[in-house]
């Protein structure tokens, strides 16, 4: 049966949507792209704002939107922080390769959180909630410049255990991720998703339920007893992840595995700052000897050195985005970065010298890259499968 999908981004929309309906001092920031973002039912309730006139060929524009757009990522950070400050809710959406330009105004105010904390006549602010979409897991048309998820890496190295980096893995995961942010105070929130539709693997509840604890297991692709634990976060390296337990299941009938999706990181820690993952909890959950295969959304060694905080090293494989591709297929991308469901399977074989397999997995790698480059296509196989 073909599993329901449904773009994350979508549904981003309609609760921003809402947002705006039921608060009116609620704010959007983002560059020109609340459209290509796939957030645009924002645009149902309110209009960008602009106070010189507007012509007839302009888009919906009003001196009272609630809708900032401007081409700054610089600007349009420091008008919410005004507003933020002001003790009312906004959120900023961008490219994910974009967010790198304001790095260091996060960092600054992570300092002045920080430090407000210390004081007694400082309130709380509200959360700076970042919205990440446009990735670099999908370059159908743009290339290298807009591949970099170094936003995630530098939030999680900040010990101020003040950021959360939060990833929905289906629509209802966004919807628990957004909840989150809007209840959040004093902290920077980073909710990373992909736009393209993406299967759905949860329901609502289970997906409160990860934001609260960090993580859930896919039961359905689990086993009590596994022998090896696959680990994943962000949206597109979970459903490879999945992909390679139903390859490996094929192949490896007496094997066992277990899947857990990662909802959210924090500084050193599986979890969000208020609710980071105990050792007790992660052993119970993670195993306390199996092989750990991990699959990343950002830069691999980010996941590694927090997974490494809870289990030996010698336990850990980890893929992710290795600063490879430009424009290309989407299986092609994530082949070349070694983050794809053959190159998952292909961890799992080695580490039980399943030299057959691995030569088997690196000829549908390279007939797909073949296909790719020259029709510019991934292979049927590959695309349908699920």
């Amino acid at each position: 049966m073909t599993r329901p999908t449904f773009s994350s981004a979508l549904h981003l929309g309609q609760l921003i949507k809402q947002q705006l309906e039921q608060d009116p001092h609620f704010y959007l920031f983002s560059p020109d792209e609340t459209t290509s973002n796939k957030i645009d039912a924002a645009f149902d309730v309110s209009a960008r704002a602009w106070n010189l006139p507007v012509k007839p060929q302009d888009l919906p524009s009003a001196s009272d939107g609630r809708i900032i757009e401007l081409l700054s990522e610089n600007t349009l950070f420091a008008c919410m922080l005004g507003h933020l400050l002001n003790g009312e809710q906004a959120i900023m959406a961008s490219y994910e390769a974009f967010y790198n330009i304001i790095t260091s105004q996060i960092v600054q105010h992570l300092k002045f959180i920080q430090q407000s904390a210390q004081t007694t006549w400082r309130p709380e602010y509200p959360a700076v909630n970042l919205l990440s979409t446009s990735t670099c897991w999908r370059q159908d048309h743009n290339g290298f410049s807009h591949q970099s998820p170094l936003l995630i890496s530098s939030l999680l190295a900040v010990p101020s255990q003040r950021t959360n980096c939060l990833f929905p893995v289906d629509r209802f995961a966004a919807e628990a991720a957004f909840d989150f942010m809007l209840q959040s105070k004093n902290v920077v929130n980073l909710t990373t998703f992909n736009k393209t539709p993406e299967p759905e693997w949860q329901d609502q509840s289970a997906a409160n339920q990860a934001i609260k604890q960090g993580f859930s297991i896919f039961e359905e692709f689990s086993a009590t007893d596994p022998d090896f634990v696959l680990v994943a976060a962000g949206d597109i390296a979970t459903r490879e992840a999945v992909y390679a337990i139903k390859i490996l299941q094929q192949e490896l009938k007496d094997t066992k595995f277990r899947l857990i999706n990662l909802a959210a990181l924090s500084y050193n820690a599986i979890g969000t700052t208020n609710n980071p993952l105990s050792q007790a909890d992660f052993d119970q959950n993670f195993t306390i000897d199996k092989p750990i295969i991990a699959n990343f959304h950002g830069f691999p060694e980010t996941l590694r050195s927090i997974l490494s905080r809870y289990a030996d090293a010698t336990r850990l494989t980890a893929h992710g985005f290795s600063e490879q591709g430009s424009t290309t297929t989407p299986f092609e991308m994530l082949s070349l970065n070694h983050a794809s469901r053959f190159h998952l399977a292909i961890s799992v074989a080695e580490r039980i010298n399943r030299s057959d397999l691995v030569q088997k997995y690196q000829e549908i790698l390279a007939k797909n890259s073949t296909h790719a480059h020259e029709f510019g296509l991934d292979l049927p196989e590959i695309t349908g499968f699920c």
